[in-house]
């Protein structure tokens, strides 16, 4: 199941702005993540958003380049790390992988770093379940 399907990305424009109103963050180079449950209708446990800065990237190529890159590692890595975890939970995890690093990275890099991210997320949802 290693597909990243239009109903796995984050559109809402309803949802997004709750995400960054409410929702939990941490940083962990070269990405920043927010993360929050919603009570929403969902096909899959989770939901994604990833976006660059045009700030820091000026061509849309460099941007487009890191967004794969991000895409691709969440894909490979999403059914092993982030759905067993949530799996149980009756609401829909929506979350944001912001890239702030300042230069393009190598995909092994970037699939290491998404790595530690999920697993830092699953962390922080067992760690809000508890209290």
């Amino acid at each position: 199941m290693n597909t990243f399907n239009k109903e796995e990305r984050l559109c809402s424009r309803k949802l997004l702005d709750l995400l960054f109103k409410d929702g939990s963050s941490f940083l962990l180079y070269p990405f920043r993540v927010s993360y929050l449950f919603v009570d929403a209708p969902h096909s899959f446990p989770a939901q994604v958003v990833i976006n660059v800065s045009k700030k820091r990237f000026k061509k849309a190529v460099d941007r487009n380049l890191i967004k794969r890159r991000s895409r691709e590692a969440y894909r490979l890595q999403k059914q092993a790390e982030l759905y067993p975890a949530i799996a149980e939970r009756e609401q829909l995890l929506i979350f944001s992988l912001q890239f702030v690093g300042k230069k393009i990275y190598e995909f092994s890099f970037m699939e290491k770093k998404m790595d530690g991210a999920l697993k830092r997320l699953v962390n922080n949802i067992k760690n809000d379940q508890g209290s």
